[in-house]
């Protein structure tokens, strides 16, 4: 039987994938040849407390949506963050900003999560958080500082051992590497390319590093075997929520915008990439058309494109995706859920919920509005969850998670 790297070589368009040999520690050589590692057959595994979920489910009832809709607890996912769904099963893939990656299942279908455990415990993750699933059935996780590809994970997830290959090891130099904003997200583009965001390491690009900062403040585009990395997008601080639309397949994407320049601004942003290239502002620009102090006297690039849409100061924006399920009513379909993590350094909090952006016939926001909201104490300014991503589940409900509850709820559409 051939090895993985040879498997993957015609899945990943007919490149072999060989992983660099100081990688060998990380067991990935053993994983490309379907060999086993050793690692232990007991999986790490998530207790669905009757308590916890007791907690969480009351505190959703602060949780505030339009009419007909219902929220509950999925599933208990410490950490969770990013998500990429399962086509087959309907596993969801949960990445986090530590080490592990979770793989939750609805194994009775009721569409609770009864089982989290850990996905691929052979492997050794840093900071896994993106995830993105293609339309062939590869899961890919956006490292901090590495890509992997994981083929069939909803066959291979039972066990320790899991089929792998490094699409890529390095997206900038070892010695550049900063824990600032490092949460990396990615996408697959309607032609078939791997679409990852870098966020750049500082509140503002320093002036004195001068005003290119690729690949930092980017989002790369790479063949699905890792080759041909070019910068899509440039001029981004920090995006942690790209998606493409499907229906005039143009990529779209959130961006948390500088720190300390005042309660009310800049704004958030969720932008529209119409073409290669184009560039979106930073470090002239805050957020919107606010110019930052340090680039304030530098002329700003005459083809800035500035955002679709500007959203509340320091809500953080984070993931999101479009809406194309049947499940929820007919004015949901083609647009936008992101999730608002919330602030952190805002005299008053903000965010902590779920937004929905209507997309119109021309492929551009057509009016911004809260969905769901109450994960933030207005009275106290504390915390009962932050949402982190939003996917749309197989039978079209939206999954949520939230990385301080440590959890995943599913918003679903009953008309009543």
């Amino acid at each position: 039987m051939p090895g993985l790297r040879t498997f993957l070589g015609c899945l990943l368009l007919g490149t072999c994938l060989v992983a660099p040999p100081a990688l060998a520690q990380e067991n990935l050589k053993s994983l490309q040849d379907f060999r086993a590692t050793g690692t232990d057959l007991t999986l790490k595994t998530v207790p669905q407390d009757p308590t916890m979920l007791a907690q969480l489910r009351k505190n959703l009832e602060k949780v505030k949506l339009p009419p007909g809709f219902k929220i509950d607890v999925y599933a208990i996912v410490p950490d969770a963050r990013h998500m990429a769904i399962g086509r087959n099963v309907g596993t969801v893939f949960v990445g986090t900003r530590k080490t592990d990656v979770w793989a939750v299942t609805d194994r009775d279908k009721d569409r609770r999560g009864e089982e989290v455990k850990r996905f691929a415990p052979s492997v050794n993750f840093k900071v896994p958080n993106g995830m993105c699933m293609s339309p062939d059935g590869i899961l890919h996780v956006a490292e901090h500082n590495r890509l992997l590809a994981f083929p069939a994970a909803e066959f291979f997830y039972e066990g320790p051992d899991v089929a792998v290959a490094v699409v890529k090891d390095h997206f900038l130099p070892k010695e550049e590497e900063h824990f600032n904003h490092g949460a990396r997200v990615c996408a697959i583009g309607p032609d078939n390319k791997l679409y990852v965001s870098l966020g750049q390491p500082y509140n503002v690009w320093p002036h004195e590093k001068g005003p290119k900062t690729e690949p930092y403040g980017t989002i790369q585009r790479m063949n699905r075997d890792g080759t041909g990395q070019e910068t899509y997008a440039m001029g981004i601080r920090n995006s942690v929520g790209v998606a493409f639309n499907p229906a005039d397949k143009m990529l779209w994407f959130t961006d948390n915008q500088v720190d300390g320049m005042g309660d009310d601004t800049p704004p958030g942003e969720l932008n529209r990439v119409t073409q290669a290239g184009q560039n979106f502002g930073h470090p002239w620009y805050g957020g919107g058309k606010v110019r930052t102090e340090d680039w304030a006297k530098d002329e700003a690039p005459a083809d800035v494109v500035f955002p679709e849409v500007e959203m509340d100061a320091h809500a953080a924006d984070l993931g999101m995706t479009f809406y194309t399920g049947q499940m929820f009513p007919a004015q949901y379909k083609g647009g936008i859920f992101s999730a608002q993590h919330g602030s952190w350094n805002r005299t008053t909090p903000v965010g902590a919920r779920v937004m929905f952006t209507k997309v119109g016939p021309d492929g551009k926001a057509a009016g911004t509005e809260v969905f769901a909201s109450g994960w933030l104490d207005d009275k106290t300014g504390e915390y009962l969850g932050r949402p982190v991503d939003v996917q749309q589940y197989l039978d079209g409900s939206l999954l949520v998670s939230d990385d301080t509850a440590g959890a995943i709820y599913r918003i679903s559409y009953t008309g009543q």
